[in-house]
Formats: C-alpha cells, structure tokens, sequence
C-alpha cells in the first residue's frame, strides 16, 4: 500500500499529536514557494497527472479541513493550477441534504470518491461529522440514527467507520491525503476583517463564522482527536501552517507531489497486439 511521504507536519501514528504544539506560522522565510519553484510544481504536478490518468490503476483523493477563512477554496485552486480539469474532480461538502440524512453518515462522500486515474478533492468531509458535529451534538437529532445517541462512544464508533473505509480505499489503489490547514485564531480575525472592509470580498463574509469562534477551543479539541484516531500511513493527515497562504499552498503541492512519485506511476507499455497494429497504422498513414 502507499505510504505517507515524509514531512515535518505529518501528523504521528502514535496518538501523540497535539495541536497547541502545532504551528500556525511558516517555518522558513518562505523563498521556495516563489516565481520559478511554483511553476516548477505545477509543471512536475500536471506530468505527474497525465501518468496517472494513463495508467489508469490508481486513484488520488485529497481530503482539505480547515476552521473558515484558512485558504481551502485559494489552496485548491492554486495546488491544482495547471492540471487538465477532466483529470479532477472537486467537491464541497455543507449541510447534508433529506437526501443523505436518510443514509449513513459516510454515503455521501463514498458517492463521490474519485475513479481510477482521477484526482478527487473534498472541500470539507466526512470528517465534518466529527468535527462540527462533534462540537454541537444537537445535530445528531436530526440524522435519524437509530436507538439511543450515547455520546460517550459516537465519536470512537464514526472515527473507526472512517478509519476502516480509507484503509479499504488504500488496499484497493487510491492514494488518500488530508490536510489540516493550521490558522491561528489571530489570523482568522484579520482575514473576516479583511472581508468586512474590502468590498470585492464582503460576498465570503457569514455572521455565522464569527459565530463559531466562540467555540473554538472545543474545535481544536475535535481536531486533535481525529487527527490522532485517524492518521494512518495509508491516509495520512497534514497540520500545515496557514497564517501565510503561498508558504502553505506550497507545502500542500509539495507532499502531493511527493506521494505520486512515490507510487511508480508509469505509460502503460504497449502490448505485442498493440505494436503490431501501430504498424498497420503507420503503413495506411504512410500511404497518404
């Protein structure tokens, strides 16, 4: 199975991650992720891309949470700049419809997982059900599940669900990867700031994300828990530092990047039969 590239913000296997040890900031000045280092990963990603659609034997999932305004959407499209659209698909994940509250809490992304040769991205996840959820637990009457909620062990019992799918996945070619985008809380407020007084952005401005704030040290909680129960060197999680976006869009490419080169990607070799037909092809080509 694929195994997670090394970085310094993998999340550890050993339960032993903690997220006020987690830095929010970059850990160098920043220079690689600038001018010609950031073409240079879009043209490697874009290759890298075309091998896998042609080998058609795996699949990349990546998996992007985050508390709000820490860069998903401008992480996404910055990562994936360059790569052939019909080679990804991206889908974000807000309140579930009737429609998936009448299945089990993981349908809706399993709907969704990308087909071999593809690059699938989730905006947001199932892990929302651990995380959101997690943090107002009134949302889980409205899910119909069946019998009494015992909220001692919900959590433990939907992070295992997880667990055992994305090592399935894993077994069966898809390369998983998910990224903790890191803001501090000092961050997010100069960027809902930035929301309210600059006009071109006052359309991503939710009174219900400063909201949230208020609960964020019971988010980070949420995040830590799942972050230990669920980083597995098949599907690993990244804590990636967020107050500085092209440090962390940069970072995000990096461990992308790394993880298909590690997985052999090849062109399919022709077959006898194919490269006796190139030649019947050639000769009716060359007869003009």
């Amino acid at each position: 199975m694929f195994e997670a590239p090394a970085s310094p913000y993998l999340v550890p296997f050993d339960d032993s991650f903690r997220v006020a040890a987690a830095g929010t900031a970059p850990q160098t000045d920043g220079t690689p992720h600038k001018g010609r280092h950031r073409r240079a990963r879009t043209e490697t990603l874009n290759r890298l891309q075309r091998v896998l659609a042609a080998g058609d034997r795996h699949a990349v999932l990546l998996v992007f949470q985050a508390m709000d305004a820490a860069g998903k959407d401008s992480t996404i499209r910055a990562v994936m700049q360059g790569v052939d659209p019909s080679g990804c698909q991206v889908f974000s994940f807000k309140k579930p419809s009737s429609l998936e509250l009448d299945h089990d809490f993981l349908w809706r992304t399993t709907c969704r997982l990308p087909e071999r040769g593809r690059i699938g991205i989730f905006n947001r996840s199932q892990y929302e059900e651990v995380l959101v959820v997690r943090v107002h637990p009134e949302i889980l009457e409205y899910q119909k599940l069946p019998g009494d909620i015992d909220l001692t062990n919900v959590w433990d019992e939907r992070m295992t669900s997880i667990r055992q799918q994305e090592e399935h996945l894993a077994r069966n070619g898809t390369v998983i990867l998910k990224f903790w985008l890191n803001v501090s809380k000092d961050e997010q407020r100069r960027r809902f700031l930035s929301r309210l007084d600059e006009a071109e952005k006052n359309w991503k401005f939710e009174p219900k994300d400063v909201a949230e704030r208020r609960y964020w040290d019971d988010y980070m909680a949420a995040y830590e828990a799942a972050l230990n129960a669920t980083s597995r060197p098949w599907a690993p999680w990244y804590a990636i530092p967020a107050d500085d976006k092209p440090y962390m869009r940069a970072r995000v490419a990096d461990i992308v990047i790394d993880a298909l080169q590690s997985i052999g990607l090849e062109y399919p070799e022709p077959s006898a039969e194919d490269r006796a037909e190139f030649e019947r092809a050639r000769r009716e080509l060359g007869d003009g």
